[in-house]
């Protein structure tokens, strides 16, 4: 039986540390003929003596499938743990319980991530709050870390969400597929449960999926702008309860929303 290396000079592929070619069409060579990766010249393999091995661009591109697998925007892939910025909730004393809250909140979504290591059932979240507190922020956190530790997550934003069930709304065969996919996966995430259009349709199709996750105590990650008594009013009560009763619940606020900070700080200004 020939070695690795032998094979490889006979492809007139040897050197020093030599190369495997997986395919003559790796999607992840570049179009105008330069190489992305200078360390397996995108083969994906890397040859050390007779030990082949993964190159790391391969486990770049693998973490890039599961962003995408899991539906994660472009803009929220970044979010992380350690740049939660608590300075953004105000630390002066009438406005303590800004601070204490997101504090206890990032506590909260790093105890999930620990949680989901030892357990894949258990509690999930809401983060309840108005709009620019760091909700969305801190799901998408959880969300990455979690997938960092390859475990399988769906990042649905609500609107969206609904907006895709109306529209296989003709197509029973894509609602039970995209239903199924959001009951059964390990970790959901749902984003945005605000005050939008919902019809008893859509409300139905919600419950569903906080119904069947609740008794299969798949944890279920929410963000709203909605206080609990608002939230009875669009979502309906059976599922308000649903949620509140498989939840760990923490609010979030802030004396200006996090987001104009952001752009006072981009543009210098006060």
């Amino acid at each position: 039986m020939k070695h690795i290396n032998d094979i490889l000079k006979t492809n007139a592929l040897s050197s020093k540390t030599a190369y495997i070619n997986l395919s003559s069409t790796d999607d992840h060579s570049s179009p105008n003929g330069m190489v992305k990766c200078l360390i397996c010249e995108d083969r994906g393999i890397v040859l050390d003596g007779d030990s082949a091995y993964p190159c790391n661009c391969m486990q770049t591109k693998k973490i890039e499938n599961q962003f995408r697998h899991a539906r994660i925007s472009r803009e929220l892939i970044n979010c992380q743990f350690d740049k939660f910025r608590l300075d953004y909730y105000s630390s002066e004393i009438t406005d303590q319980t800004h601070r204490e809250g997101a504090i206890k909140a990032l506590k909260a979504a790093k105890s999930f991530v620990e949680n989901c290591l030892n357990s894949s059932h258990g509690l999930g979240l809401l983060f309840t709050g108005p709009v620019g507190s760091g909700k969305t922020y801190l799901a998408a956190a959880i969300a990455n870390e979690l997938m960092k530790l390859e475990k399988k997550v769906l990042f649905l934003v609500v609107p969206d969400l609904l907006d895709e069930l109306r529209a296989t709304y003709k197509s029973d065969v894509n609602e039970l597929d995209l239903l199924d996919t959001a009951r059964s996966i390990p970790i959901l995430v749902l984003d945005d449960l605000g005050a939008h259009n919902y019809t008893d349709w859509t409300r139905n199709r919600l419950y569903s999926i906080i119904n069947y996750r609740l008794n299969e105590q798949l944890p279920t990650i929410i963000t709203s702008n909605l206080s609990l008594d608002e939230m009875e009013e669009y979502i309906g009560v059976r599922t308000t309860s649903r949620i509140i009763q498989s939840s760990r619940i923490f609010r979030l606020t802030v004396q200006k929303d996090i987001r104009l900070q952001i752009y006072q700080e981009r543009e210098g200004k006060n």
